[in-house]
């Protein structure tokens, strides 16, 4: 049994894009997931249409009050959510803010310290403003990061005194893979030179750096975090060249959280800028920037992967969004994520040796088809898998907190019933709470507990000590 420390943050986390709805309202602009109906992986519509569900989601813009209530029922000491940067410029480069933006957050802030949870604010979630996107081809243009700038200022003197813990990006090492979604870069991906790619992925680290030194002089007591997607890679063989190969994904991944808790690039990743021609400009200013590094590393983690130098084994997982091949050793789950709870541990084993900074697991959950039944009279879900995902998962916390890790928390990801970012779907659920809304746009938006959710404030009330390994 493993005694998690008594300020350990208990939480769950949600993104604005897939949870708030009203996209065109309280002087909301467009954003990138405003035409992106069907998900991460496919390309932009010109204008919103009834079939993206993120257009409505669960309706959080007008029942936060309701859901925040819910998460205090369980326990929760943490909320992760993220503000809509359109919301607050709607247009993205605009001198002054939309105060309807601003006081939306008000208000959701106000619900948080009723219940007392700490808020976990990340600045940009995947929803880089529409016109930024079409105007400026997202962050493959250095005038972002002054947008960017502007942005975060705006939230400091507004929220500064009532928020401790920020994210810059949400998934920073994700524009490799998604550089629309991760980088408002509507050039397609096929297309994209790596020379753009690259300098985007910069100017993204440059902000970042930038927004972190602003905060630390506009708010001493703040705590600034990268955020990363976690995913060990393995060897498929203990052949040297699969062995190397998992290395370089590895090094893939970790550059970002070199870059933010070091503040230079490290040598691995310049070199493969060399072989790939991409030669950055980089100012002095630059790089005297990048020496502002974070208070702590937070990440999401969903699942581990494979990796081989031997192409013909080099078959992708059907749930592998961003690389790798499958362990054969690993189930999936429906959408084909492989569950690798020992993966968490090693992550965090890893992260805290590279860094040496507090780490923050902000998301992590199971994706899965909730069936809504009635159980003793009352509607639930027995979503037992769910259970017990959480339940190896965490125990695998407990055991790195044992190892020596300095974990600050965990925010279990989706923790009401929300919209997929990788598919659009709502029937991919990961929530603790169930919300009545259907592929087909219907429903009622009625939140229902299930069993997890009794669980989870369980688990929160006994402090991890009725985890099982």
């Amino acid at each position: 049994m493993t005694n998690f420390p008594h300020d350990f943050l208990w939480g769950g986390a949600t993104a604005a894009n897939q949870i708030e709805g009203a996209y065109d309202q309280g002087g909301k602009g467009l954003s990138i997931q405003d035409v992106l109906p069907q998900g991460a992986l496919f390309p932009p519509v010109e204008q919103p249409t009834p079939d993206n569900l993120k257009l409505e989601a669960i309706d959080f813009y007008h029942r936060y009050a309701e859901d925040i209530a819910l998460f205090a029922e369980m326990g929760f000491s943490a909320y992760r959510f993220s503000i809509a940067w359109s919301r607050i410029f709607p247009q993205g480069d605009e001198e002054s803010p939309n105060e309807e933006g601003l006081a939306f957050y008000d208000r959701v802030l106000d619900e948080l310290e009723k219940h007392g949870i700490e808020p976990v604010v990340t600045i940009s979630h995947y929803e880089t403003p529409l016109h930024l996107a079409r105007e400026y081809d997202g962050w493959t243009d250095r005038r972002m990061i002054g947008f960017f700038e502007r942005y975060a200022q705006v939230l400091f003197e507004r929220y500064g005194s009532r928020v401790r813990y920020w994210l810059t990006f949400n998934e920073i090492n994700a524009i490799l893979h998604m550089p629309l979604q991760a980088g408002g870069i509507l050039t397609p991906k096929d297309q994209l030179r790596s020379q753009d790619l690259y300098q985007a992925i910069h100017h993204e680290l440059v902000a970042s750096a930038r927004v972190t030194r602003l905060a630390h002089q506009m708010m001493p007591e703040a705590q600034v975090g990268c955020m990363i997607i976690a995913m060990p890679t393995y060897p498929l063989s203990p052949r040297p060249d699969d062995v190397l190969a998992a290395l370089g994904a590895e090094q893939a991944n970790y550059a970002f959280g070199d870059v933010h808790c070091r503040g230079e690039y490290p040598g691995y990743f310049l070199r493969v800028l060399r072989e790939q021609g991409v030669e950055l400009e980089i100012t002095d200013d630059d790089r005297q920037d990048l020496r502002n590094t974070v208070d702590f590393v937070s990440f999401s983690y969903y699942m581990s992967a494979c990796e081989t130098a031997d192409e013909s084994q080099r078959i992708p997982g059907r749930g592998n969004v961003i690389g790798g091949v499958p362990n054969p050793h690993l189930e999936a789950s429906e959408w084909g994520w492989q569950i690798d709870p020992v993966g968490l541990r090693i992550a965090l084993n890893d992260y805290w040796d590279r860094w040496q900074k507090p780490l923050f697991i902000v998301e992590n959950g199971l994706g899965a088809q909730d069936r809504l039944v009635e159980v003793d009279g009352v509607m639930t879900v027995e979503d037992d898998y769910r259970i017990a995902y959480l339940n190896d998962h965490l125990y695998q916390v407990g055991q790195a907190l044992e190892d020596g890790v300095d974990v600050l928390g965990y925010t279990s990801w989706g923790c009401i019933d929300l919209i997929s970012a990788s598919t659009a779907q709502i029937s991919k659920r990961y929530g603790f709470i169930y919300v009545d809304r259907n592929e087909d746009g219907s429903g009622t938006f009625q939140r229902y507990r299930k069993k997890s959710f009794h669980w989870y404030k369980e688990t929160i009330a006994a402090g991890g000590a009725n985890l099982t390994g």
